[in-house]
């Protein structure tokens, strides 16, 4: 989310009706402090409202955890992510290497490879 501070506001107007109308939310800071965000005036803010749609915004940007973002939405964790995926927002959002070690992992779980299964196995008497 970009900021803007209220005293450059004026000379910066532009900016933030450019970022209004790309879709993004902007906040309006004085002295380094919050005073406002620009919402953009959507179907989609009128059909969920103000809290869902700032809070969906504020998710897709990375600016709020999922958790937040879901007390905002006054919704629990699992319907705000089902939410924000209908909504076309991802909600996973992994590196590509750390994707690729989450698959190893679990590639090794499913093949008994993974060094917990086989101690796990043990101790039931398997193996």
């Amino acid at each position: 989310m970009r900021s803007f501070d209220i005293l450059e506001l004026h000379g910066r107007s532009e900016d933030i009706v450019r970022e209004v109308e790309q879709g993004r939310l902007s906040m309006v800071t004085r002295h380094g402090q919050p005073l406002f965000v620009s919402v953009p005036f959507t179907e989609a803010l009128l059909q969920a409202g103000v809290h869902t749609t700032l809070a969906l915004g504020l998710f897709r940007q990375g600016d709020i955890s999922s958790g937040r973002a879901a007390r905002l939405a006054g919704m629990t964790r699992p319907e705000f992510l089902d939410y924000a995926s209908s909504m076309g927002v991802p909600v996973v959002d992994y590196d590509p290497a750390e994707l690729d070690e989450e698959l190893a992992a679990f590639d090794a779980m499913v093949t008994g490879e993974a060094p917990w299964v086989n101690t796990c196995a043990r101790s039931r008497g398997q193996r």
